[in-house]
Formats: C-alpha cells, sequence, structure tokens
C-alpha cells in the first residue's frame, strides 16, 4: 500500500475539517488508499495479461452474448462511483473467447477512472482486437453517484451508452438482433 497515497487522504480529512487522530479515523487513511488501489487495479492489468491466451478455434459465426456483466467504476471527475452493467456480443470468425476473459475485459477498463462514453469504446475496441470479430456490439446501463448524490441529485436515472462495430453498425437486422436478445428492443 502507498504511503504517499495514505498521506494524502489523511490531508483531505484535514481539510474536510476532521481529526484525524480520532478513534474512528485513525485507520481511515491506511484503509482509504487500500481501497482506491483496488478500486482503479485496471491501470495494472494489460489486454494479453488478462485474456491469458483463452481463444479458442471454433466454426461459430453465430452472435455471441454475455449479458448483465456487473460493473463498478469511479467518475474521473468526481471520483464519485457509477454502477451498472455491460452487455458484450461479438459475431466469431474462427475464434471465440473464453467466457470468463469477457467479464475480465469490462472489469479492467472498469477499475480505472472513467467517464463510462470511453469505458463503451475501451471493451468494443478490445473485444475486437482479441477476437478479430465480424463485428462487436457492447450497451453499458449504469448510475452515477456523481448524479445522484450531488448537483442535479436524480435518484432515478440511468445512463445507457452504446458502441456498435463491424456487421453491428453496418446491419440494421444484425444490431436489432442484439438489442432485441438483451432486451433493449421494443
Amino acid at each position: 500500500m502507498s504511503q504517499e497515497l495514505s498521506t494524502h487522504y489523511q490531508h483531505i480529512l484535514v481539510g474536510l475539517g476532521e481529526n484525524p487522530q480520532r478513534e474512528g479515523l485513525l485507520d481511515t487513511p491506511k484503509r482509504a488508499a487500500k481501497a482506491m488501489q483496488y478500486l482503479c487495479n485496471g491501470y495494472h492489468k494489460s489486454l494479453d495479461e488478462v485474456v491469458n491466451g483463452a481463444l479458442f478455434e471454433s466454426d461459430n459465426d453465430e452472435m455471441v452474448i454475455v449479458r448483465d456483466i456487473e460493473l463498478y467504476s469511479l467518475c474521473e471527475h468526481h471520483l464519485l462511483p457509477f454502477i451498472g452493467k455491460a452487455h458484450v456480443a461479438y459475431i466469431p470468425t474462427g475464434k471465440v473467447l473464453g467466457l470468463s476473459k469477457v467479464a475480465r475485459i469490462v472489469d479492467m477498463f472498469a477499475r480505472r477512472l472513467q467517464i463510462q462514453e470511453n469505458l463503451t469504446k475501451q471493451i468494443a475496441d478490445a473485444i475486437q482486437q482479441v477476437t478479430q470479430a465480424a463485428g462487436v456490439a457492447v450497451v453499458v446501463e449504469a448510475q452515477h453517484m456523481c448524479m445522484m448524490m450531488r448537483g442535479v441529485e436524480k435518484q432515478n436515472s440511468v445512463m445507457t451508452s452504446s458502441v456498435m462495430l463491424g456487421a453491428f453498425r453496418e446491419s440494421c437486422n444484425t444490431r436489432h438482433e442484439f438489442l432485441t436478445l438483451i432486451g433493449r428492443s421494443k
């Protein structure tokens, strides 16, 4: 754990008017530093490390979808959480990605300071890079604490972002099938 990060949290407590020496706050700087390092551990992972060779030969050329992958990230503007789920699809061209690797790719990018729009694109680009798929689609839905706890204080707002690559961008039918299968098309 970074002593420097812990020291910064101690300064934040003082700046807020708190006494970091009071009983309830004695270990807070260390705990906060450790939590922040965990919440941002995506900076210390690479796509190659996350995929770890889990790409398998397959003659399947039909859509593969992993729905409802929960994600937890931090807004890069306020350092407040946004929490939601990702839906990821791709159309294989000779290789399929190990199922857990899709979720690990989502986590790798979510565990960085982010904005949801970039997160969605990073996931799609990574899946495309790894699989060389005919198309990739990603939809992320999340609630943002920066909008719920402060500012406009809108408790029920959900942000949806999407990125469509290849066949999902070029074919309305392919895109519609994906959106129907994840329950987002009426």
